[in-house]
């Protein structure tokens, strides 16, 4: 073997492992090669925590997407525009929890007009199943948001063709943050979930977590003249 040949072997390794690298980091969650550890789901609220109201109780809310919700990835990003979820908070007396979270279900959010920041690389969202929405008095009031199993797969076309699934095994819950106002928001930042990737060349197949940020409006759709709050 020459010391040219030599050489010329590892560049070309390095070349394949930039171009894929590249590729990876175009995926619209935030795949970290994270450990078992991190891909646990996150804890749902405490049953044993403060008492907890929701009101008004037995008012159907609708979910809506403010600003944008991105899905990160290094220096790149995937970001959808349109988001959506709609649910009712249970009728009294479900709607008082004394010692934990009041809990109900939701529609599966979804996600639309979803672009990357690199080119050659699209990205579609879809959501099923039965989701859900614990909320937990305190200091900040807390949320949780449940996937069921595989109910989000992301999927990537063009120079990289993935299917991204979230809680791929069990449901999963993302933690976030809800701020009573006028409207109401919930939040995620670095929200932590569990997933499974497969595909081919490109594709972080041994990836476990994902990360995703997002803010959504929460309106009172029974009488758009209230808002939904939450309270001891």
């Amino acid at each position: 073997m020459t010391m040219t040949s030599a050489v010329r072997r590892p560049a070309r390794r390095r070349a394949l492992l930039t171009a894929g690298t590249g590729i990876t980091a175009a995926l619209g969650l935030s795949l970290a090669m994270a450990g078992p550890a991190a891909a646990q789901p996150a804890p749902a609220p405490s049953t044993t925590a403060a008492s907890t109201t929701v009101t008004p109780a037995g008012h159907d809310f609708t979910a809506t997407l403010s600003g944008k919700a991105t899905f990160k990835a290094g220096s790149v990003t995937v970001t959808c525009t349109v988001s959506s979820s709609s649910g009712q908070v249970p009728a009294a007396p479900g709607n008082h929890n004394p010692a934990g979270p009041v809990s109900s279900s939701t529609t599966p959010a979804t996600y639309s007009s979803c672009t990357t920041s690199m080119p050659g690389v699209g990205a579609s969202v879809t959501t099923s199943g039965a989701w859900g929405v614990a909320m937990q008095n305190g200091a900040p009031v807390t949320a949780g948001l449940t996937i069921p199993v595989g109910g989000f797969v992301l999927k990537t076309s063009g120079l990289a063709s993935c299917t991204v699934t979230a809680a791929p095994t069990s449901a999963a819950t993302v933690n976030g943050t809800w701020t009573n106002g006028a409207p109401s928001t919930l939040g995620f930042a670095n929200a932590q979930v569990p997933v499974k990737v497969t595909g081919g060349f490109g594709c972080p197949t041994s990836a476990t977590s994902s990360t995703f940020n997002a803010v959504y409006k929460v309106a009172d759709t029974t009488a758009p003249a209230s808002q939904i709050t939450v309270t001891g």
